[in-house]
């Protein structure tokens, strides 16, 4: 009895190591299968893992198996998401062309906006002293501007160098806000030439309207591509504005899509070898309010728009909460060589030299554009000029607007467009010129008015005085401007002459040297400390008083007297009325509330506030 229990125990024993052995070829089997299975999963992935851990082969879920997508390939080549904080700058793509944008392009997103949202900020003039180190100041902090298509076209970069000026950031571009064309800042090339020209480090920004981060990196190709050949040292900075307007095309864009498209421009920027650089207002930053500065402070420099009363260096820093290495703190900056108002800003960094450029092919040289700032009316007439006119190289009486020509009546020149500032556009010989619309007409049977020549008994009363020029006056061989051949000397300020007559008819007789010359009494005065008196007279209207040279055309808001002295203290002064809709050339906005005014060819003052722009 207990042999055969034996005999059953040991066949139960043999059975249990049978099943055992079964079990355990099974599992070899599944495991070979698995081995077989990840080998094939990584064949087909194209990519070497040899030199990664073997770790997550077995222990991997089935969700991680399915999702490929999310697995690295490796270090090198990490699929990259725009504002994914840890992902890798894609390739710029190949650059788009782009026309040059106009003045009054309708679509120039930054025309309408205003990033800092509290206003303009204080008016602000630019010296070499305006930026002095304090206590805990580096010696790294550097001051600049920026500069677009709205700042002209002619800025004088010398000046601006010789006032302090360290960098300048350029706007090289713009998409359309409704259409989402890319356009070429008009004043681009000529604003970095001529800064790195004269010593000044440039940076550019690009205004962008893109909706996808397809878009943004259309742009950033763009810009790396127009910027290649020049030497960008400061930082390519994405500029997004006015995007919650209904008209515009990024209206309804949340935050999340909106940084995601400012990290592809960036991104891109970087892998074109830029410093990304990213730009906004204090309260579209701050807490992440319109961007997520988590993803973008953390990423690339940041540039803060905030503009306090008190502008830099007294009031030292933004109020930003977030990290920031540039501040801009102003748009009414006042620097010398630009005759407009201009975003002024500080960096918290510099560069000890300049970089090259990413393309050896030397930039295309550019001139000056003197038509940047102003809307020119397209025509195609023949004019001449009610009476002796200049023809200038630039729609302006400023320095470097140099008279090539002169254009009397009867003459006819080609008029091409007509400016919004009072000058009108013409072809003359073949050159483009400018003349001052008011002194031309189409009607070409016009007749000026016969010039009144003296009558050959006009005779003098005898003086016998010492005179300076107020300016500068010609000295004349006849008292009459009616051939420039008549011009025998030239006299200014502090140069004195003898005076032996003083005529009716507007005219002084001048001993020079021996010879008796004529020149206009009115342009001449006895006072030979004439330019530092204080107090206005008809002599020297004047004095005491700084002008600020403008170009532009005005008219009356309802009527204004216009007199020979910026003041009130005289009724004789008034030798006339500007009604509205009459238009007259403004030359300057005096510090006393007064204009002066080109009126009929006769200089005048009239009441700032009086006078609004003409249409």
């Amino acid at each position: 009895m207990e042999g055969k229990k034996h005999r059953k125990s040991r066949r139960k024993q043999k059975d249990r190591e049978g099943a055992v052995l079964v079990l355990g070829a099974v599992l070899v089997i599944l495991l070979i299968a698995a081995a077989v299975v990840i080998i094939l999963k990584i064949s087909s992935g194209g990519k070497s893992r040899e030199t990664e851990n073997f770790t997550e082969s077995v222990s991997e879920s089935a969700e991680a198996e399915e999702d490929t997508e999310s697995i690295p390939e490796s270090e090198e080549s990490r699929e990259t998401e725009s504002g994914n904080p840890e992902s890798l700058p894609e390739e710029p793509q190949t650059a788009v062309a782009a026309e040059v944008g106009s003045m009054e392009d309708e679509g120039d997103p930054q025309k309408s906006s205003n990033a800092s949202g509290q206003g303009n900020g204080a008016s602000v003039s630019i010296t070499t002293d305006t930026l002095k180190p304090t206590e805990g100041e580096t010696a790294e902090m550097t001051l600049g501007i920026d500069v677009s298509k709205y700042q002209g076209g002619n800025i004088d970069w010398s000046a601006v160098k010789a006032a302090g000026i360290d960098f300048a950031i350029v706007r090289v571009g713009y998409r359309t806000k409704a259409t989402g064309i890319i356009y070429e800042d008009p004043a681009a090339r000529y604003n970095i030439q001529e800064a790195q020209k004269n010593g000044i480090k440039v940076g550019a920004y690009f205004f962008s309207s893109a909706v996808t981060e397809q878009e943004a990196r259309e742009e950033a190709s763009w810009v790396a591509d127009f910027i290649s050949r020049y030497k960008i040292t400061y930082p390519v900075a994405y500029n997004c504005e006015d995007f919650k307007s209904e008209d515009s095309r990024q209206y309804g864009l949340d935050k999340t899509a909106r940084t995601g498209i400012a990290s592809a421009f960036l991104d891109s920027i970087q892998a074109a070898g830029y410093m990304p650089m990213f730009y906004a207002s204090r309260n579209e930053m701050e807490g992440s309010a319109d961007w997520d500065m988590d993803v973008l402070g953390s990423k690339y420099k940041v540039w803060v728009s905030q503009y306090p009363e008190k502008p830099f260096p007294d009031t030292p820093s933004s109020t930003y909460s977030g990290r920031h290495d540039m501040w801009q703190y102003t748009s009414q900056g006042q620097v010398a060589g630009i005759s407009k108002k201009v975003d002024v800003n500080v960096a918290y960094f510099g560069y000890s030299k300049e970089a090259e450029a990413k393309d050896s092919t030397p930039a295309e040289v550019v001139e000056a554009n003197p038509e940047v700032g102003i809307t020119f009316t397209e025509v195609q007439e023949t004019v001449t000029a009610k009476i002796e006119t200049n023809l200038r190289t630039a729609p302006t009486t400023a320095d470097g607007s140099q008279v090539v020509a002169k254009l009397v009546n009867g003459q006819t020149a080609t008029r091409t467009g007509v400016g919004n500032n009072g000058w009108s556009r013409l072809e003359y010989n073949g050159q483009k010129v400018y003349a001052v619309s008011s002194f031309l007409t189409a009607d070409l049977t016009y007749q000026a008015p016969a010039e009144e020549k003296p009558a050959p008994s006009q005779t003098y009363e005898p003086v016998n005085e010492t005179v300076t020029a107020k300016d500068t006056t010609n000295l004349r061989t006849e008292p009459s401007t009616a051939s420039q051949d008549t011009i025998a000397a030239t006299i200014h300020f502090g140069d004195t002459v003898n005076r032996v007559g003083i005529g009716s008819n507007g005219w002084s007789q001048i001993n020079y040297n021996g010879q008796i010359l004529y020149a206009v009494t009115s342009y001449l005065t006895t006072d030979l400390n004439y330019k530092s008196s204080t107090t206005p007279t008809p002599d020297n209207p004047e004095a005491g008083i700084t002008f600020t040279p403008v170009n532009d055309v005005v008219t009356a808001k309802s009527e204004t007297n216009l007199r020979t002295v910026p003041s009130t203290d005289s009724p004789d002064t008034v030798i006339g009325v500007l009604h509205n809709g009459e238009a007259a050339v403004r030359t300057g906005i005096g510090s006393n509330g007064w204009s002066r005014l080109e009126v009929g060819g006769q200089t005048v003052y009239a009441v700032t506030n009086y006078l609004t722009g003409a249409q």
